[in-house]
């Protein structure tokens, strides 16, 4: 995809968002590109103005990274959605092309396999995860690409396993549903998933085995969650939510731009620093 000629526009919406690191990193990579007519802004925008804010696009936007609560009410404002989006209903990627289509796409499944491959991780038996909103069915997304066996999925909710169980029948996963009174065996899976709020799986922590094996914690502030903390402690592998959030980005800045590659570890480096400064 070739780069359009002049200044570009991009931002992340979403509410909250003023957290929100994706505007480090999308500027890291246009300034590491040489893309110096690109500019990358945070908006926050809920489900109620989003169409609105779809209205006052002109052709100077290439593209949104969007965060809850939007990932699914922007759906309908597309033109078309991938394949990986549509197996989980979750767009965290619009693309606006040349001839003024609105594409929707999901760089959060991609993106948590690459992190995993990044840390030696491409296939396993058997996983956990932990917690059941809607990270937690990109978790099983992401999985049903690299677990060859079963899925098990704590959840706090009734209402949760079903979703979870409607989820793993879509994707063609095996699932078995368990409590969060039993939680603490999850932590004994060759892959463990937390998708959680932090301070959910603190109590989590005193459970760690002694010889853990690989924990992905969705989380990146604060951090280190004091469950990873245990467990790198314990020598476990710990893939962190900034791995996460940057190798999504990637895909997000190549797919917004036409560059490729983007760039990894310099987007990688300025989270890190930007997370230090909190």
């Amino acid at each position: 995809m070739p780069v359009r000629a002049g200044a570009r526009r991009a931002a992340v919406l979403g509410s909250p968002i003023a957290h929100s690191l994706s505007p480090v990193l999308h500027r890291t990579a246009y300034a590491e590109l040489g893309l110096g007519g690109w500019t990358y802004d945070r908006f926050e925008v809920d489900e109620q103005a989003l169409p609105g804010f779809f209205e006052t696009l002109g052709q100077e936007w290439a593209g949104l990274s969007l965060t809850m609560p939007l990932k699914r009410a922007v759906i309908p404002l597309l033109d078309d959605i991938s394949v990986t989006a549509a197996s989980v209903d979750a767009v965290n990627t619009v693309v606006f092309t040349e001839d003024g289509r609105r594409t929707g796409d999901n760089t959060d499944i991609p993106g948590m396999v690459a992190a995993l491959r990044e840390h030696g991780i491409d296939q396993v038996d058997s996983a956990a995860i932990l917690g059941a909103g809607a990270t937690a069915s990109s978790a099983l997304a992401a999985l049903a690409r690299i677990c060859s066996g079963e899925v098990t999925v704590h959840v706090r909710s009734e209402a949760r396993a079903a979703q979870m169980r409607q989820w793993a029948e879509r994707l063609g996963v095996a699932v078995r549903i368990a409590g969060w009174d039993d939680a603490e065996q999850a932590l004994r899976a060759p892959l463990v998933v937390s998708t959680t709020p932090a301070g959910v799986t603190d109590v989590l922590a005193r459970a760690v085995p002694e010889r853990p094996t690989a924990l992905f914690d969705v989380l990146y502030d604060p951090w280190p969650t004091v469950l990873a903390a245990r467990w790198s402690a314990y020598g476990g592998a710990v893939i962190s939510g900034l791995d996460l959030l940057v190798h999504q980005a990637v895909l997000q800045v190549e797919q917004m731009t036409g560059r490729s590659p983007a760039p990894l570890d310099a987007m990688r480096k300025a989270g890190e620093r930007a997370l230090a400064a909190r």
